[in-house]
């Protein structure tokens, strides 16, 4: 009879960072309005044994205005916001705080009547 062999699995070292449910929510939610607002286009999702990004597209066919990144383990925040030309615009431990620029773009001044 022929030998068995264990299917290769990933291994420790293979491992990826990702989001939780929670996280991708308020991603994907953020990204639903930055899209019914005519901001954003198009989005990519990244992960790496590292890092987990968010690419958020004006348009499919540029760079991306905003990446949301995840890094476990840095002392500065896991969080980062890094702007289109690779510049860290916010870093934190609270995905809620590092979104709250982006979120500001949604309001809107609403005069009253009266």
């Amino acid at each position: 009879m022929g030998t068995v062999l264990p299917f290769p699995g990933p291994s420790s070292s293979a491992r990826h960072v990702g989001f939780d449910r929670f996280e991708l929510n308020r991603l994907v939610d953020l990204y639903g309005r930055m899209v019914a607002a005519g901001h954003w286009k198009d989005y990519a999702i990244e992960f790496r044994p590292d890092a987990a990004s968010f690419w958020c597209f004006r348009r499919a066919a540029e760079r991306p205005e905003y990446r949301i990144e995840k890094r476990p383990g840095n002392r500065a925040g896991a969080w980062a916001l890094i702007g289109e030309a690779g510049q860290v615009l916010r870093r934190g431990h609270q995905l809620a705080s590092i979104l709250a620029p982006i979120e500001r773009r949604l309001l809107k001044v609403v005069a009253s009547s009266g």
